[in-house]
């Protein structure tokens, strides 16, 4: 079999491991917890497919494994491999009758995003297509790959200690509000989601080098991921300004998604 039809055979096992998980434990989560593992798995396909002699693939693979590695720690420590279902599919069950969440849970949670974490490999197939020489816009692009990497690493931090001072119940002016706005979050309201996008455009950055042209159909994994993360983040905001009085004026002054400066608040007697 070719490395694309095993990695394709495997993702359906993974897929239906998970769809019939979920139905026994009542976890809708078990996506959740292959996210950071299965991608690695899938480039590491790709690479043996080159006998693991093509730079440009073995980075993209060892790249995908420091990722998945530090995603996997981050998940774990907040108790998503203790049987911890997603709040937000907690929530998007009690707004649906059983069938329809069913529903919902194998069209969306099982078989988009598993799907979806094959197509954000796929430049790996490209690459593997199109072998050159590893070159200056590849090294390019793995720095940058690392700094997105460190940044999310930052950002998940910061939230982690964020929350654990919230449990903890040490008031103080940063946790009094419910939610998290300083650090890398006074830039943006999800930097992590920030960091975690931009690391999978430049995974297609790689397959484009190798080809040589941006006109890939494997851009399609990026561009679809970054239609997830806002998706959820609309889903999330809904939920935090349900919960938090003074997540409204947050989002007036912070960019969703994209770091930037913060905006200044307007005061009654400068707009007169």
């Amino acid at each position: 079999m070719t490395p694309l039809l095993v990695l394709v055979v495997l993702a359906g096992v993974i897929a239906t491991g998970c769809w019939i998980l979920s139905l026994i434990t009542h976890d809708t989560s078990q996506v959740d917890r292959i996210w950071s593992i299965a991608p690695p798995i899938y480039l590491w396909i790709f690479s043996g497919g080159a006998g693991f002699s093509d730079a440009r693939l073995d980075v993209m693979a060892v790249l995908a494994t420091v990722w998945g590695a530090r995603l996997t720690f981050n998940l774990a420590r907040k108790g998503g491999y203790t049987g911890m279902e997603d709040y937000r599919w907690r929530v998007l069950r009690k707004s649906m009758s059983a069938w329809q969440f069913q529903l919902f849970n194998l069209f969306f949670i099982v078989i988009y995003q598993s799907a979806l974490l094959v197509l954000i490999t796929l430049p790996g197939w490209t690459a593997l297509q199109h072998r050159a020489p590893f070159g200056p816009l590849d090294a390019a692009l793995a720095v940058l790959f690392v700094g997105a990497l460190a940044g999310e690493t930052i950002a998940d931090q910061q939230q982690w200690e964020f929350h654990q001072r919230k449990r903890q119940g040490a008031p103080n002016a940063a946790t009094s509000q419910g939610f998290l706005r300083e650090g890398l979050f006074r830039y943006s309201r999800h930097p992590n989601y920030f960091f975690e996008i931009s690391q999978w455009w430049l995974m297609f950055g790689f397959g484009a080098v190798a080809a040589g042209s941006l006109l890939q159909w494997s851009i399609a994994g990026a561009a679809l991921l970054t239609v997830l993360f806002v998706g959820s983040t609309i889903m999330t905001e809904r939920i935090s300004a349900s919960k938090y009085p003074r997540y409204a004026e947050y989002q007036a002054l912070t960019s969703p998604i994209v770091p930037l400066p913060p905006h200044v608040p307007v005061r009654q007697g400068d707009a007169a």
